[in-house]
């Protein structure tokens, strides 16, 4: 979305007297690289950190990103965020922690290999984000007054280290037995009742396994098993992820449905996902669907209240258009929520 950029404009060229990057073959952390703990480049801080606030669009990303080619694949690096193209495919990979340094003071420490990232929980308590040498969310915990803890997600595998494209699940589409409206419901229309029942649905066919979130963020038919919330109340100006105020009122259903079912199951996970039409460059609406998904994230947070730690976003640009087109189209500019705790814990028909 949005006019393009000059050609190579914030970008470090690969290869032969390019930018080095901190990033070896297959997008792991290289020994001795210059890049901070969760893999962001020095000077590439997280969202406000960084100046680069929710205003000041695809412009502003595009002067700080940075882009090496290496072993076949191009990285690209950028204010919070982290790019890969593999063949035909994206893949994007935030930093796990912006969000939550919008609420206070942030505690890092370095345990081993591991970052571990602590912040003050709006309504009390603190979340504890773990993050690997990669900056591939380890596990998320809230802590409450009391010292009790619970684990909201654990995204530990087995097996050596493996870069994030290699988290795609190959699965068939899941058979749609409910009438597509009830399948992916639209905000607007919908009352808040059914809002509620469709992100507490069980998945459509039995979840014989336990998935990685990692796993969830990439695989479209393992996502497809639950059903979504088209959250068209807001839209989004091309090139931008801003949310404005007159619009997070509109968000009111999706936060009554999403803290109705945090209370009644502490450990419940919501997948907020980023959309973009399809102008413009692939690059660009990958990082802009992402920014998206984190701003609705936020104003569920700062405005009603949404446990932040029971939320987390992806973008995925381009990929899904709801209307099929080339051209600028705001309906595509959207925001999908999904409940995906079922496929987190394998559980069949919760």
């Amino acid at each position: 979305e949005g006019p393009p950029g000059p050609p190579g404009q914030g970008a470090a060229p690969g290869g032969p007297g390019g930018r080095s990057t901190p990033f070896g073959p297959g997008g792991r952390r290289s020994q001795g690289g210059g890049g901070l703990p969760g893999g962001i480049l020095p000077g590439l801080a997280i969202g406000a950190a960084a100046g680069l606030a929710a205003g000041a669009g695809l412009a502003a990303i595009r002067e700080r990103r940075q882009e090496v080619d290496e072993g076949g694949r191009a990285y690209y690096q950028e204010p919070g965020r982290q790019i890969v193209r593999d063949g035909d495919r994206l893949y994007i990979r935030r930093d796990e922690t912006e969000r939550f340094r919008e609420f206070g003071p942030v505690e890092t420490e370095r345990r081993g290999s591991e970052t571990v990232t602590i912040v003050d929980r709006p309504g009390g308590g603190r979340v504890i984000t773990v993050v690997d040498a990669d900056g591939r969310l380890v596990r998320r915990i809230r802590r409450d007054p009391d010292g009790r803890e619970i684990v909201i997600i654990d995204n530990r595998y087995d097996g050596p280290p493996r870069p994030f494209y290699e988290d795609v699940v190959d699965l068939p589409p899941p058979p749609i037995r409910i009438p597509r409206d009830r399948y992916v419901v639209e905000a607007r229309d919908a009352p808040p009742e059914l809002i509620y029942d469709t992100l507490i649905a069980p998945p459509l066919v039995p979840i014989d396994r336990s998935y990685t979130l990692d796993q969830v963020r990439y695989s479209p038919n393992l996502r497809a098993r639950m059903r979504s919330v088209d959250v068209d109340t807001v839209n989004f100006e091309s090139g931008s992820w801003e949310l404005t105020t007159d619009q997070t009122p509109k968000l009111a259903a999706i936060a009554q449905a999403i803290n109705r079912a945090v209370t009644a199951n502490p450990k419940e996970v919501f997948l907020l996902e980023g959309y973009t039409d399809a102008v413009g460059s692939d690059v660009d609406n990958l990082s802009l669907s992402d920014r998206r998904a984190g701003a609705v994230a936020l104003a569920l947070t700062r405005v009603f209240r949404v446990p932040p730690e029971n939320l987390t976003t992806q973008g995925y640009g381009e990929q899904y258009l709801k209307v099929n087109t080339p051209e600028a189209n705001r309906e595509n500019r959207r925001v999908t929520v999904r409940r995906i705790t079922p496929l987190l814990d394998g559980q069949a028909s919760r």
